[in-house]
């Protein structure tokens, strides 16, 4: 049984993609590195997918899906961010009523640190295809003030990325992975 973390690489057009979509990969990778380097071994397996071709019409992610679909029913939840890593607020969540309980509770974890909210509607190019066919998902909910300041600019660059803000997504991305992956049941359908 799979619990997927993903961001991906679309930096096509110009400056470095560091902001978009990087930040998603990079809090996908620390995510999985802080599992590890605290020493937890969930129940489920932590998978880490770094997308390419999401501007190209999502080839990558449709490959990927294409190539696991057989093996949907294993796939717990699909988590992608792709709306930088700018200050978090929580959670947009698509599946049932008593899945969504459990990341309300999931969430309330998270009080300390002040992101707690769970918003309707998960979306991402990259897990678009699994969530239609019922596989929970979750997208990062972020500050986007600024983000359309840096999207697909030569401004998008490391310099955008703060990294108190990054380390904040990457403690969403953490608690959240973890915890349904340590989960004993999966997640209802």
């Amino acid at each position: 049984q799979i619990v997927l973390v993903s961001g991906h690489l679309d930096s096509w057009d110009v400056g470095q993609g560091a902001m978009d979509d990087g930040g998603g990969a990079f809090i996908s990778w620390e995510a999985l590195s802080l599992i590890k380097d605290l020493g937890l071994r969930p129940k489920r397996t932590l998978r880490l997918v770094l997308w390419t071709g999401e501007e190209q019409g999502g080839i990558g992610a449709e490959q990927y899906y294409q190539l696991h679909k057989e093996n949907i029913s294993n796939f717990d939840i699909v988590m992608e961010s792709d709306e930088g890593t700018f200050k978090p607020s929580g959670l947009a969540f698509t599946g049932n009523a008593k899945a969504r309980d459990i990341v309300r509770e999931i969430m309330a974890l998270l009080l300390p640190i002040n992101i707690t909210e769970v918003y309707d509607a998960a979306d991402g190019t990259d897990i678009n295809f699994w969530m239609r066919d019922g596989v929970p998902g979750a997208s990062l909910r972020d500050d986007l003030s600024k983000y359309f300041w840096f999207h697909h600019s030569q401004g998008d660059t490391m310099t955008v990325q703060d990294p108190n803000q990054m380390n904040l997504c990457a403690a969403v991305w953490t608690v959240v992975s973890y915890i349904i992956a340590d989960m004993e049941e999966m997640l209802p359908r």
